[in-house]
C-alpha cells in the first residue's frame, strides 16, 4: 500500500513489498541488459509533478527532466539511456516515484479496442532476467502482476487520449501474453 509524504512522494510501507524489491535487485544487478536505455515510458502530468517534488526534495539536479513529442517521457542521456539511471551504481535515482511502467516491468501491456480489454504480457527471459524468475515462480509473478496492473490502470487513467493512443502504437517485441481484464467503460469511450 502505498502513501503520500507531504512533497507527493509515494512511501512503501509494505515488508512484503521492500522484500520483493531486494529480491528484483538482486537479479537487476547481475543484469548486462540495461533495460533504462531506450525505454521512453510514459508520463502522466501528475507523475512528472511527484518526480519534480522528489528531485527537489534530494537535490537531484538533471537539469530539464523531461521530453516528448507524441508523449512525455525522462530526458535521455547522449547514448540513449534515461536521465535519471546512476550509470555508476545502475539503480535508478528516481526509484520510490519512477514512472508506473517502470514499476510494472517486466509486465506491459495492450489494450485490444475491439475488445474492450487490457491485455498483459510478461517480456521474455532473453530481454529482462527477472521475467524468467517471475515465470518461474508463479505466485511471485501473481503478486507483482497485482502491482503491474494497478501502476499502469493508474497510467491509463492519467494519460490523455492522444498520448495513449501514441503510446499503444508502439510495438513490444519479445513479449507474450499472460492474461486480460476488461477495461474501464470511461477509459474505452475515450479511446472511441
Amino acid at each position: 500500500m502505498s502513501h503520500i509524504r507531504e512533497c507527493g512522494v509515494p512511501m512503501v510501507d509494505s515488508k512484503n513489498s521492500i522484500s520483493r524489491e531486494e529480491d528484483f535487485f538482486s537479479i537487476c544487478e547481475s543484469c548486462k541488459i540495461i533495460c533504462c536505455k531506450g525505454a521512453r515510458p510514459p508520463l502522466t502530468s501528475e507523475r512528472m509533478g511527484i518526480i519534480e517534488a522528489y528531485l527537489l526534495a534530494n537535490r537531484i539536479d538533471v537539469g530539464k527532466p523531461f521530453d516528448g513529442g507524441r508523449y512525455a517521457f525522462p530526458r535521455e542521456t547522449f547514448d540513449g539511456c534515461c536521465i535519471f539511471l546512476d550509470t555508476k551504481t545502475r539503480k535508478c535515482r528516481i526509484h520510490p516515484v519512477k514512472p508506473e511502467t517502470c514499476v510494472a516491468g517486466p509486465i506491459t501491456f495492450d489494450i485490444n479496442i475491439t475488445k474492450g480489454s487490457v491485455e498483459w504480457y510478461l517480456k521474455s527471459e532473453k530481454i529482462c532476467p527477472l521475467a524468467g524468475a517471475l515465470y518461474r515462480d508463479k505466485e511471485r509473478l501473481q503478486k507483482h502482476l497485482e502491482s503491474a496492473k494497478r501502476e499502469i490502470n493508474a497510467l491509463i487513467r492519467g494519460l490523455p487520449r492522444n498520448e495513449l493512443l501514441a503510446i499503444l502504437s508502439i510495438e513490444e517485441l519479445e513479449t507474450f501474453k499472460i492474461g486480460e481484464d476488461p477495461l474501464a467503460s470511461e477509459i474505452l469511450a475515450r479511446l472511441h
